[in-house]
């Protein structure tokens, strides 16, 4: 049997995994709320800003830890049973949520949540590298990427409505299967990687494997597997830093709008969790845009000719200047219409320069070292993460959101200035004398 265009079921399949990260992990923000008024019924806003900030700290912390664990896991036993592994002990984190009775038992779940769920990044990096050509792996990122911002849009509205019918203890155990119905179609479909596929049409599969030649060591004008380097030969290369620093600038922007746009409607505009579930999905909406946007503006500058150095420069730089002023604005956004358009340009923008940001590991390198690399970035991503959320608290005191909003623009410039000082050039490397 051979399926046509089996790379795109690959990617949507690891979309829809994303998908469900997202919604298992922002259940906890948007239930926060009912959490909180039945767990700590006496506790005042600040009190409830403080815990919420710790055992959201816990989960990045977590994340940032099981990003550099799954990119090795996924180097050593493959993407088939990495991603098995990955979103099987995350389904089961979710649903212990259910049992978590305070602060310390929902830090453990959230903790095993956070390392588990990491894995589905370098997961997709590596899938990436290994089911598509280099002028496809944007477009493929992209939809990656699109997954977690679907999964954002529809978590509001299903979960808040979800909660006018059943307890938050209910909608943990629901949502915690969608991961095991997941693993079906994974297991069954994903046999192999393309070389071996039983299932991959010979051309498909001469199409995939010769888009991936790239890569010509020792100069004899015949391409070879590439450079593979150990992580210490790799930590020695500036591009790698310039991916690692690039990563850790861009990433507290995202996850300060996915921990903090139900606590900004609820703080700034005095919204509850049915409320929260009307307004806050709006900005993934153009979160998901952008990641289209992103990988399909690269395709369609590398079929033009453009160099990849060149596009993902462009790209990357664009995301940023689009993030950057949308950032600003937000000091004085109006009423909550406004405030999350205007956070739907910002994570346009956002998702614009990630997708390809995450490329940069397989445009850079092969084989292996794609996964370490990008276990490596999302873990400097999270922990700078973890690093922002901490002060969020002081940052918004009295409801005042701007300070963290201009450190966010900060970050988008730091961005643009790694990418520029860290990586002359966006092409395979070699090994150093």
């Amino acid at each position: 049997m051979k399926i046509k265009g089996l790379r795109w079921w690959v990617v949507i399949l690891i979309a829809s995994a994303t998908i469900i990260n997202y919604i298992d992990r922002t259940s906890f923000n948007i239930l926060w709320p009912d959490i909180f008024k039945e767990l700590y019924p006496d506790m005042d806003l600040d009190g409830h800003k403080q815990l919420y900030t710790n055992i959201s700290i816990v989960f990045l912390l977590s994340y940032a830890f099981g990003q550099a664990i799954f990119g090795k896991i996924f180097d050593w036993i493959g993407t088939r049973l990495g991603f098995a592994l990955s979103i099987g002990v995350w389904s089961i984190a979710t649903v212990l949520h259910a049992l978590a009775k305070g602060v310390m038992s929902f830090a453990i779940f959230r903790s095993i949540l956070g390392i588990a769920e990491a894995g589905n990044w370098p997961g997709a990096a590596k899938g990436n590298a290994e089911w598509f050509p280099t002028k496809e792996r944007a477009f493929a990122q992209g939809i990656f990427n699109s997954g977690a911002a679907i999964g954002g849009m529809i978590a509001f509205p299903i979960i808040s409505l979800m909660s006018v019918y059943m307890n938050w203890q209910w909608i943990f155990i629901s949502i915690g299967l969608l991961g095991f119905v997941w693993l079906i179609p994974w297991m069954y479909l994903v046999k192999s990687p393309p070389k071996e596929h039983p299932w991959l049409s010979e051309e498909e599969r001469n199409y995939i494997l010769s888009g991936q030649e790239n890569q010509d060591i020792n100069e004899d004008g015949t391409y070879d597997d590439g450079y593979n380097p150990s992580t210490g030969e790799l930590l020695k290369h500036r591009e790698s830093w310039g991916v690692i620093i690039a990563s850790a600038a861009i990433d507290p922007i995202w996850w300060l709008f996915v921990f903090w746009i139900p606590g900004y409607l609820m703080e700034v505009y005095g919204m509850d969790v049915k409320n929260v579930g009307i307004y806050a999905w709006v900005p993934y909406v153009g979160a998901m845009v952008g990641a289209w946007f992103g990988g399909l503006l690269a395709q369609n500058r590398l079929k033009a000719g453009w160099t990849v150095n060149k596009t993902r420069k462009f790209i990357i730089i664009m995301g940023c200047v689009i993030m950057l002023p949308a950032l600003l604005a937000l000091a004085n956004p109006g009423g909550p219409v406004a405030a999350v358009l205007i956070m739907a340009v910002i994570l346009f923008g956002f998702q614009t320069a990630i997708g390809n940001i995450q490329t940069l590991p397989s445009d850079l390198y092969s084989g292996k070292t794609v996964g370490t690399l990008s276990g490596i970035a999302g873990m400097a991503a999270k922990l700078m993460g973890g690093f922002l959320l901490y002060f969020i608290p002081w940052l918004t005191a009295g409801g005042n959101y701007y300070p963290a909003f201009v450190i966010g623009a900060a970050l988008a410039a730091i961005v643009v200035v790694s990418l520029l000082i860290f990586c002359p050039k966006i092409e395979p490397l070699k090994p150093t004398n």
